[in-house]
């Protein structure tokens, strides 16, 4: 019998979730329970591990689960672009597509047709991943349905999805299913949660709703009505916030995301009638008495009859249920209004969408991109947040956004965040002022000027689950990790590692440069300043990490990305700059941008003696021999207790290693990615050239084994800094046969890499026993 790759909607009840995931679980119980949902069929989750498998991509994706503690942000969108174009190119096996298409041939002749992700842990009693993974709408055919699914399958490896992971601790192989269902065209559409999802009051259900296709509410791209129906009999309608609306998206158009546009006279206009608000309302309670807690449902007035639909309320129109997942967000408020106690005037109202309190400097974002202006602990006021901003919200201590209801993106996953947020707080991007302090309330819908009294943000959940610990694996070689901001670095540092073999700093440079050019900072006379903020990120590396070394390597950012910056237009243009103007060669060039570094090291060695120098990408013995000139004529050239590390990274190095050694540095660390894209001529990030950069290659080993021997002879230490010795056990044997000192990677894959390097040195030893 062939594998069944599909499963239809109407044999499915919540037993299924684990092959066909939360979402295609709830709508297979609901109908069998009787509930109006529209027909359609299940992708299963196997169906994608095989295609991945079949591609020779599922071991690499498993490794990838959770983005490494301490990546900055445009680290992991880097990485999420790179896993999500492995996964684009793959072709869904014939035997998976022929059944995916023989199963939409059966729904009708090429009919319109929903395609929603469905992953094992989503619409879970305690995870929602509401709004992660992407749905699309108003797919007709079966090519575009196969490449649907493979978008959704895509959508397992964005930045959102991996920083989701992390959150909520899912440590799993990522796999999603993938839901198909018969398109309803939806005149107005909605969210109903059960219980109130601020107050938790059981007696209390609220609904949002729109004109049009419902992924405007999801989304949070408009602010909706808002509805508060009392539970108990008589049922009636407690309350009705109308809200903003000013397009639409018209069923059998939004695969093509055109919005059309509500003419003026239609707007602020209740969306819903009473009759229809109570009929959502029974069905909502239908639904909370079927499973026995409360729901998260989605819903759909629509003009379709394809599917069994309820007796409705409206002659024109029948209602059905599209989704429904048990609410992860309930908790009691407890905290009121504190304007009052701010001391502070009410500057914008809104919807209060998560509970607390919490104050800080206003940043306003109109896209993700604008990143960079938020730091840790300001109030995050937009537009609208999607989806991909998950990253950025993680550092904001609350959220405002213009529009939106309850139960859009930024309110549910704030409140899985607990962090205090106002939706709907229209022309707050206009109205609140950057970097005004201002209090935040989550509760009551407020923001206030000045700062609370007493913040109350509910504290956010460890960056690692808490497990039991094994039994720690002794090896002689050191294992160390790679960090890139002070985030973590308590987390990292109470994990078994030996200490930073790599404090990879670009990402608080940019920071602490405040957006200037280097050159453009040191004359505005603000070298003091950055000078403190680097040591104090740097300082908090170090006092995690005690007597462990911390290796810091200095600026290393390429002409492109200096000339990102306000002033950077004295940076060169060049057509390449992975391998021009950058590392030692600059620091020559431009001594006071290396001074910054030596000031910085020398500003956290005064209380850290842990934190050593590394100096990248040299390419020759003059240029290093200037460099080490200029860190002899600044005062922590006489810091004899410092050690001198150099990157080995350009294929030179194999042939000056000597000299360098003579020049008095202590070690090289091998970086694995430059050193194999240099020898074997390939770039890094080429999706084209993918097959050919392989750091196992002969020559790339033959190149680290030489540098391994000479640098050993010459009695420096060796690191290899790249994760291909945690994916590829025989490397790490390779590596400690040639005699390696340590290795270094990112901190999600040292214990792997502990145990690999673990089980190299016993399979030496006892070989070596067996001989003798």
């Amino acid at each position: 019998m062939a594998p069944r790759w599909v499963r239809k909607l109407n044999g499915l009840g919540l037993p299924d979730a684990p092959s066909v995931g939360g979402k295609g679980a709830n709508l297979g119980e609901l109908i069998g329970a009787g509930f109006p949902v529209p027909g359609g069929f299940v992708v299963t989750k196997e169906s994608y591990l095989a295609a991945m498998e079949a591609a020779g991509l599922r071991t690499e994706l498993a490794a990838q689960a959770l983005p490494p503690a301490g990546m900055a942000e445009h680290e992991l969108l880097d990485l999420a672009e790179d896993l999500r174009a492995r996964v684009s190119t793959v072709t869904i096996p014939a035997e998976i597509a022929d059944q995916i298409v023989a199963a939409y041939r059966d729904l009708g002749d090429d009919p319109r047709v929903a395609v929603r992700s469905s992953a094992p842990a989503e619409d879970a009693a305690d995870t929602s991943f509401a709004g992660i993974h992407d749905s699309f709408t108003d797919i007709e055919g079966p090519d575009q349905l196969l490449g649907a699914i493979v978008r959704c399958w895509m959508s397992l490896w964005s930045a959102r999805a991996l920083t989701y992971r992390k959150v909520q601790h899912v440590t799993e192989e990522p796999s999603v299913a993938v839901v198909v269902q018969l398109m309803v065209d939806s005149v107005s559409a909605g969210v109903m949660f059960t219980v109130d999802p601020l107050t938790a009051d059981p007696d209390r259900i609220m609904i949002e709703a729109a004109r049009g296709l419902g992924e405007v509410v999801v989304g949070g791209q408009v602010e909706p009505d808002t509805y508060v129906v009392s539970k108990t009999e008589p049922r009636r309608v407690l309350s009705a916030h109308l809200g903003a609306q000013e397009f639409q998206f018209v069923a059998g158009e939004s695969a093509d995301e055109v919005p059309e546009a509500i003419p003026e006279s239609e707007r602020g206009r209740r969306v819903l009638t009473d009759a229809q608000v109570l009929a959502v309302a029974q069905l909502g309670v239908a639904a909370e008495e079927h499973y026995g807690v409360p729901q998260d449902m989605e819903f759909s007035f629509c003009r379709s009859a394809d599917s069994a639909a309820s007796d409705g309320v409206d002659e024109d129109l029948d209602l059905y249920i599209v989704q429904s997942r048990p609410i992860t967000t309930l908790e009691p408020a407890t905290l009121a209004a504190v304007g009052a106690d701010a001391g502070g005037q009410v500057l914008v109202t809104g919807l209060g969408a998560s509970p607390g309190v919490a104050g800080g400097r206003v940043r306003i974002m109109h896209e993700v991109s604008d990143a960079g202006s938020l730091h840790d602990g300001d109030v995050l006021v937009a537009p609208m947040t999607r989806p991909d901003w998950l990253p950025v919200l993680r550092r904001a201590s609350a959220i405002v956004t213009d529009g939106g209801g309850i139960t859009c993106h930024a309110a549910i996953v704030g409140r899985e965040l607990g962090k205090p947020v106002v939706v709907g707080a229209r022309g707050a991007t206009g109205t609140l002022t950057e970097g005004a302090l201002v209090t935040v309330d989550g509760s009551a819908g407020t923001i206030s000027a000045g700062a609370p009294a007493a913040a109350a943000v509910r504290p956010l959940p460890p960056a690692e689950p808490v497990a039991a610990a094994p039994a720690r694996e002794i090896t002689a070689t050191r294992v160390y990790v790679n960090l890139a901001t002070p985030d973590a670095a308590e987390e990292v540092a109470a994990m078994d590692v030996d200490g930073v073999g790599l404090l990879r700093a670009e990402f608080m440079i940019t920071e602490a440069l405040d957006g200037l050019h280097p050159a453009k900072l040191l004359a505005e006379g603000r070298r003091g300043e950055y000078v403190d903020k680097m040591a104090a990120g740097v300082s908090t590396i170090a006092a995690a990490f005690g007597d462990r070394p911390v290796v810091y390597r200095a600026i290393d950012l390429r002409s492109n990305e200096f000339a990102a910056l306000d002033g950077g237009d004295v940076e060169p243009v060049e057509d390449n700059p992975m391998i021009g103007y950058r590392g030692c060669y600059r620091y020559i060039r431009e001594p006071e941008l290396f001074r910054l570094d030596l000031d910085v090291i020398e500003t956290v060695r005064r209380r850290h003696r842990n934190v050593h120098l590394m100096i990248p990408f040299v390419r020759t013995k003059w240029e290093l021999a200037e460099c080490l000139s200029l860190l002899d004529d600044h005062p922590m050239g006489r810091d004899t207790g410092l050690k001198r590390w150099i990157m080995a990274e350009v294929p030179s190095v194999v042939y000056w290693l000597e000299e360098y050694a003579a020049l008095g540095i202590d070690g090289v660390s091998i970086g694995s990615n430059d050193l194999t894209q240099l020898i074997l001529g390939v770039d890094r990030d080429s999706e084209v050239c993918k097959d050919l950069f392989d750091t196992r290659d002969p020559a790339v080993l033959d190149a680290i084994d030489r540098i391994i021997a000479r640098a050993s002879a010459a009695g420096l230490t060796t690191s290899l800094c790249g994760q291909a010795v945690s994916l590829y056990p025989e490397l790490a044997e390779h590596l400690v046969r040639q005699g390696i000192t340590s290795v270094s990677v990112t901190p999600d894959a040292a214990a792997r890499t502990r145990h690999n390097v673990a089980v190299a040195e016993q399979a030496i030893i006892l070989a070596a026993a067996r001989r003798g």
